[in-house]
């Protein structure tokens, strides 16, 4: 059975939950609703954006694999001549408005979940009237459903390397706000054929934006993988962390520990709940492995870890040491990283957060709004010391203090939108040249292609920077060539100074 938007394998029907199934409408900046009234024929009724012709950009060479509603194709770049993969769904097949927010949906969740290397990266989006076009990058090294088919079952080590990955994956989804709802082998793809590949969620059609203490109701996912309350209807994030125990299950056995000649079966399997860890090869298997595997699938969702505490245990903990500290969740680290930044990069990155369109920002949006509990559009410091409680961090009061004094960026007390999105957006947001020039521009008051001290000054006073000294010392941090001012190179190269150290979650033992 497919899912609406057409993932082979998924289960479909049923009803969403009245409240949590969906996100919450965007209201977060104030838009006017695009009925088909507003629109005009040259708009996507999907990504609700100016049509675009995707094959005047990219060549497509070759189809590469078939659902029920999607193709996905190599393509190349025409100008570059870079290959990717396009993921291509017939707008014909989306038969009415709940099958539309899947598909726009799933293109807010990749780009919320943007610059990770244990996820596909949506390199951009395209709508023409006949289809939608993902663009994402090209994962040449296959499923990890044929690698485990191939091999029969991985070696313990081989195994636990896989799960810390498809785990990472799943710690940084729940940190940001995203169920998946469909992991399984066929959606972890190998970047390249090499035997260490990075391994890369994919396909993000059943996913969901989800608040702490969020349930849902409705039937969705696939049919080896299911969580328990998933089948009764009543289920939260842990049913990913059941979706990867059976994950790992299949890497050391070579076989799914639900099974029966057909779909009914499996589910009575399921929630029956009986898992067999007496057969071969568990006898040679380790007592952590088992352990491990046994506490995933416990059947009540309350009795199983967490994807940060599974992270620490001893079988799948790097070298075999568990981290002393906690592990941060994304928002913190984001916020860590902007903290380190100096007042000009915050101001240059607050200017590029306020270009980012709505589709962007929506995840980010959505866990502003989930903070900011009086609705008054703005973040105090009680609110944000709640909330990142609440998503299951422990920071001191005085990390909190210095966290919430850097995303501050006006310097009211509060955080509003904007700034919340500029201190935890993933620096790759600001890769884009048309992103960083109007940023320059934003300092560059005269347009002579320099920023002075001057300049700076003036810019930064509007933020409380008053401190003459503390501006010169930004000039010369960034003036490479010492002539005094700030040119468009040197601007470029201080925005992108040590982002490539930036990793999605902080590091979980990743390089």
């Amino acid at each position: 059975m497919g899912n609406s938007n057409g993932h082979a394998g998924a289960i479909a029907g049923g009803e969403d939950s009245p409240s949590q199934a969906k996100p919450l409408p965007p209201s977060w900046p104030p838009r006017r609703p695009a009925s088909a009234a507003h629109l005009s024929p040259a708009v996507g009724r999907v990504l609700r954006r100016p049509i675009d012709d995707v094959r005047s950009t990219y060549h497509f060479v070759r189809e590469l694999g078939r659902g029920q509603f999607g193709v996905t194709y190599l393509i190349t770049h025409r100008e570059t001549g870079e290959s990717f993969a396009c993921k291509t769904i017939a707008t014909r097949r989306l038969m009415n408005g709940e099958m539309v927010e899947d598909v726009r949906r799933e293109v807010q969740i990749m780009h919320h979940l943007t610059g990770h290397r244990n996820i596909v990266e949506l390199k951009g989006a395209y709508e023409d009237r006949q289809s939608v076009n993902l663009i994402m990058e090209l994962c040449e090294g296959g499923e990890l459903f044929d690698r485990i088919v191939e091999r029969g079952y991985y070696s313990e080590r081989a195994a636990a390397l896989l799960c810390r990955e498809i785990i990472t994956v799943v710690h940084d989804c729940h940190s940001l706000g995203v169920m998946h709802r469909d992991l399984k082998p066929e959606n972890f793809l190998f970047l390249s054929k090499d035997e260490d590949s990075p391994l890369k969620a994919t396909d993000f059609g059943l996913s969901v934006f989800f608040k702490p203490g969020d349930t849902f109701s409705d039937l969705v996912g696939s049919a080896y993988y299911v969580a328990p309350e998933v089948l009764r209807r009543h289920y939260g994030v842990e049913a990913d962390i059941w979706s990867a125990g059976v994950i790992l299950y299949i890497l050391l056995t070579g076989v799914p520990p639900f099974w029966a000649e057909n779909e009914q079966g499996v589910f009575e399997a399921i929630l029956q709940g009986h898992v067999d860890y007496i057969s071969d090869p568990w006898p040679s298997i380790s007592t952590d492995a088992k352990e491990l595997v046994s506490s995933m699938l416990q059947i009540d969702p309350k009795d199983r870890p967490s994807a940060a505490e599974i992270l620490k245990h001893p079988w799948i903990r790097v070298d075999g040491n568990a981290p002393d500290e906690p592990l941060d969740i994304t928002v913190i680290s984001r916020m860590k990283q902007f903290k380190d930044t100096n007042k000009f990069k915050r101001v240059a990155l607050k200017v590029i957060a306020e270009s980012l369109s709505e589709e962007e920002i929506i995840g980010l949006i959505q866990m502003f709004k989930s903070m900011d509990t009086d609705n008054s559009g703005t973040i105090t410091f009680d609110e944000l010391k709640e909330g990142l409680a609440k998503l299951g961090t422990k920071q001191s009061e005085s990390e909190l203090r210095q966290l919430m004094e850097a995303a501050d960026v006006d310097g009211n007390g509060s955080i509003d939108y904007v700034e919340f999105v500029t201190a935890t957006m993933h620096m790759n947001r600001m890769e884009r040249e048309n992103r960083l020039y109007k940023a320059f521009l934003y300092f560059d008051e005269d347009r002579s292609g320099y920023i002075t001290m001057e300049e700076l000054k003036h810019t930064l006073q509007q933020y409380n920077v008053v401190d003459d000294k503390l501006i010169k010392n930004m000039i010369e941090e960034v003036d490479v060539d010492h002539d005094g001012k700030i040119n468009y190179d040197e601007f470029v190269a201080m925005m992108r100074k040590n982002n490539a150290e930036i990793i999605l979650g902080g590091n979980h033992g990743r390089n």
